[in-house]
Parts: C-alpha cells; structure tokens; sequence
C-alpha cells in the first residue's frame, strides 16, 4: 500500500513538473528560428526584453547592449524577444530584426523569434514572466519591458518600458542578482 501511494505521489510531482515547466526548459527559437531554450543560460542572472526596431524607445538598445558587455563576464546576458503587438513597432523579419539591430545598435546579446507577450497567443515564457500565477503577473503595457531572472531562474525584478536599462535601479538589481548565491 505505502509503495503505490509512493508511486502515485512520485507520478503526480512528475506530470505537475511537466505542465509547469521551470524558465529553461520552455521551448524557443532563436532569431535564426532555430529551436532553443534557456537551459545553456542556467545559473547566470538574466535580462528578459520584449523589443521593437520602430518604438520610441529603441533607442534603449544602446543601453541593453552595455549592460551586456559590462556584466557578461560576470555570468549575466540580455535576452531581445521582438514584438509587434504595441503598435505595429516591430513589422520585420527576423533577418530584418536581426539586421537593424547589428548594424544600426551593434547588438551582440541574443536575440530570438518574433513573440507574442500578451493576449491570446501569448508564449509560454511570457505566461511564466507576466502570468496570472507569475510574482509580477499583470500584461506586458509596451515595448521594452524588462524582466529580472536571478541565477535560480526566479523572476525578481520587473520594470516598466520608461526605465532606461542604465538607470540606478536597474543596475542596482542585476548587480544584486549577480551576488547573490
């Protein structure tokens, strides 16, 4: 008796894990649309963005491109994830995408496929950043939200599109998350 209760324990804790699955394991597609997760970015701190080429606050590309270079030896990454959802700002192919952000902000952090953040079809990542059941659920409001992920894969931060990626709070916070054990 005590082994079947076990192994019916066992199997629901297995399918729960399965229909919830943790950060990394979500599947993506990378700007190439090559199939992905966040697995290889496990155990760094992580700065989750949804972009647009044609927003008013493009501009922060610059200072999402920073960020990346001053803290990625220290086990930080900026992620892009393109969306055209607020205002058509991101009409292009993701070789467009790709393009205008090489050449035009030299973006070298990773960049992935265009994405729905929010209604209907909104990706599984961002169900698990903005979510009924997320720490900081509530709809993504425009481009260039940011997410906070800690090295333990737990959002700890969310700031608006209007916080510069530079700004005193935003370094504070990445700069905490990469303290943190």
């Amino acid at each position: 008796m005590k082994t079947t209760f076990l192994a019916l324990l066992l199997a629901s804790a297995t399918i729960a894990a399965a229909a919830d699955p943790t950060i990394y394991e979500i599947p993506l597609k990378d700007i190439d649309k090559q199939p992905t997760t966040l697995k290889q970015r496990q155990g760094k701190a992580l700065l989750i963005v949804n972009v647009a080429s044609e927003c008013g606050l493009t501009s922060q590309y610059r200072g999402l491109e920073a960020l990346h270079k001053k803290y990625q030896d220290k086990g930080f990454a900026v992620l892009g994830f393109p969306c055209n959802q607020f205002g058509g700002q991101e009409p292009g192919t993701n070789e467009e995408i790709k393009t205008f952000c090489s050449t035009r902000y030299q973006v070298t952090f990773p960049m992935f496929d265009k994405i729905d953040v929010k209604g209907a079809n909104q990706h599984a990542l961002y169900r698990k950043l903005s979510g009924p059941k997320a720490k900081f659920a509530g709809d993504v409001g425009w481009n260039f939200g940011k997410f906070l992920v800690g090295k333990n894969g737990e959002v700890i931060a969310r700031f608006d599109p209007s916080e510069e990626p530079d700004s005193e709070k935003v370094v504070k916070a990445i700069e905490k998350a990469l303290a943190a054990k």
